[in-house]
This record gives C-alpha cells, structure tokens and sequence, in this order.
C-alpha cells in the first residue's frame, strides 16, 4: 500500500474515532491520573478519618492483629476474615472482613500499639469508587467493556498518530510549537507535540487496559501465545479433627523459601481445602504489592508451591508487568509524575483536535486540504 493511501487512512481513523470517544477517553485519562498516588491518597484518607500512626518500636505479629479484629467483631459473627495487607510501607494493618451477604469491611489496626483505629465498606470507600469509575464508569460489566472498547480505540488512535506524526520527514517541525501563528496552526503544533510525546505511553496503557477489561478472552491468549501453561489450584489435604495453623507460625515456613522478600498480603483460607497463600514482594520487583506468591497447606504448613516473579513463565511476567506499564509505576516516583500528565493529554488532544477540525477546509477538496496540516512545514 502507497505511504499516501496509509497516511489518508490513518487520518480519517485518527479524526473521527477521536471526535467518537474523545469524552470517554477525558474521563478515563482524568480519573486515572488520581490513581497513580491511589495509595498516597487512601493513606491521607485514613489519617484523617481515623488517626495519624505514628512508628515507634516493632510492629505487632500478624496474627496478634487479627485476633484483635476477631474480638473486637465478637458481636458480628457473620463478618470472618479473608486477608490481611502487612506490606511494610502501609501505615497501618488492614484486615477484610466479608459477610455472607453485604459489603466488605476494612478494619484498620494500629501496628504498633495493636488499637483498632476503625473500619469502613470496601466497596463505598473512595479508593474502591475511584477505581470503579476508571474501569467500568460505575456500570458493572456493561461500563466495564464500554472503557475496555474506548481503550482499544485509543490504541488506535495513538498508532494512527504516531503515522500522521510530521517529525518522520522533518524532525524539528515535528517538535516546533508556534502560538503566534493561525490558530489552526498553534491548535495543530500543540496536538502533534503533545501526541508525540504521550504516544508511546497512551499506546501501553491502552493496550493493558484493553486486556484487564476482556481478561477473559486476552489472559488465555497470552497463554497461548507465549506457550504458558496455566498451573492448577493448590489445595490443603484436610485432616479429620485437625484445625488449621496459625499465621505466625505458617509465616515462619515461609521466612526462607523467598531471600530477602517481604510479605505484603495475605490471602486466609475460606473453605476446608482452602490454601493459605502468602503474597510477598522481592526487592528487585516493580509493583508496590510484588506478584511473587507461597502457597502452604492450612493444615500441615506443606509449602505446596512457591511463584517466584523473577523466575515466572514469559506469559506470567508479560501480565505481570501490565500494573507498572499502565500506572508509570516502572521508573519510581519521576515516571509516575509523568503519567499523571500522559493522563491529561488525552483532553489536551481532544480540545486541540476539536479546534482543528472546526477549521477544517470546506469543498469537494476538504479532505486532501486538511490533510496538508499534517505535512512537516517551518512556516
């Protein structure tokens, strides 16, 4: 296909898939900018909602903090554990409480005093609500696949950009911003320098929003098309009369099984052959909670099978660097301050791009005539 005809394809994609979803995209792109300090915002939230922890000696045990919890939710036995978060970095332990019927509750311990600060719903609390307004718009599977089909779109967009980027033929107009110029123009050298430089970023976060929203269908494909195998459920060989292990004493079997790794969540077994299974962080690992995982028999504390991320299967590593890629976490705190900004840009995009189209050339010649805007000029 001639570089031209490409190039009028791209545009017309570029054109009216942004005019389509431009709205949805703003709305995704803002409320993801929030959540690339969801955990700075949530511990700020609690600190003001409950009470400042303040560090001062060791931290209590695991299971000290959750026998805690149970006592203090004597009188709501219909609440039982699941989890427990014990990442070091948190300010305080939180315990997940679930209902068999109702929201999930939070409660928040004090580490070091061992005082249960309070809790609050999981599902109404404004982390969760921030979360679900940037992956399903508050609608459910319906919004979810709505955001999922808008992140396509922006792949689209993006790729179709990158062909319509000016600075392939001509580096320097392709990074040339004149404000003094014809509006049309300015409007132009903002969008084209501004795509450019979110492009590549909105083309990863778009895809991996993409596959979180139809994992589904995408999480097998991957599978499939990294020749992974999907590993089976570990499971706890119950034993008549026997109660399970205590936390403290399961996290000491696994103390050594990962070198220098710290555990950030622990997932409490909920039926009789139920696993516990220990998730845990290793230094050299990007995400904040770490995908390496040790899964221990409830009642014998057999360590059934340990995930080490760093030694995971190709189709594993590539879903587990899906969290860094989408929220900037990958490079520290400066590549997180650039994604609240590549989080704008789909707005600076879209009123750029709006500008550009209402001044757009009538005729039967409209077409190839806005097209010469993309062509590299230094007038």
């Amino acid at each position: 296909m001639k570089p031209m005809k490409i190039r009028n394809i791209a545009f017309i994609l570029h054109r009216y898939i942004g005019l389509a979803v431009g709205l949805l995209l703003i709305f995704v792109g803002l409320t993801g900018s929030l959540l690339v300090f969801e955990d700075e915002i949530d511990e700020l939230i609690i600190a003001h909602q409950f009470e400042k922890v303040i560090p001062q000696g060791e931290r209590i045990s695991v299971e000290s903090a959750l026998n805690l919890v149970t006592a203090a939710y004597a009188n709501r036995p219909d609440l039982q554990p699941t989890s427990i978060i014990t990442l070091p970095k948190k300010s305080t332990y939180v315990v997940r409480m679930s209902p068999k019927e109702g929201e999930n509750r939070e409660v928040f311990v004090n580490p070091y005093t061992g005082a249960i600060l309070g809790d609050r719903g999981q599902e109404t609390s404004l982390r969760f609500k921030m979360i679900d307004l940037h992956y399903s718009l508050l609608a459910g599977k319906t919004g979810a696949i709505i955001v999922g089909i808008g992140g396509f779109l922006l792949f689209v967009l993006a790729i179709s950009g990158l062909v319509l980027w000016p600075g392939w033929r001509r580096l320097i107009s392709g990074f040339k911003i004149k404000l003094n110029a014809h509006p049309k123009r300015a409007l132009f050298d903002i969008h084209k320098v501004a795509g450019i430089v979110s492009a590549v970023f909105l083309t990863l976060i778009a895809f991996t929003g993409f596959c979180w929203n139809f994992e589904d269908f995408t999480k097998p494909a991957i599978y499939a098309v990294t020749f992974t195998s999907k590993l089976s459920k570990p499971v706890s060989q119950l034993v008549p009369g026997k109660s399970p292990l205590g936390i403290d004493e399961i996290l000491q079997k696994v103390d050594s099984a990962l070198t220098d790794a710290v555990t950030s969540f622990i997932l409490l077994p909920k039926k009789p052959e139920d696993v516990f299974s220990i998730y845990q962080k290793l230094p050299q690992e990007i995400n904040s909670y770490g995908n390496s995982a040790i899964y221990l028999d409830q009642y014998s504390g057999e360590i059934l099978r340990i995930d080490n991320a760093l030694k995971a299967p190709l189709g594993d590593r590539i879903l587990n660097s899906f969290y860094p890629l989408h929220y900037g976490t990958f490079g520290g705190l400066p590549t997180r301050i650039l994604y609240v900004f590549v989080g704008l840009s789909p707005l600076i995009l879209f009123i750029t791009g709006l500008g550009m189209y209402r001044y757009k050339y009538p005729g039967k010649n409209g077409k190839q005539q806005a097209m010469k805007i993309f062509e590299p000029s230094d007038r």
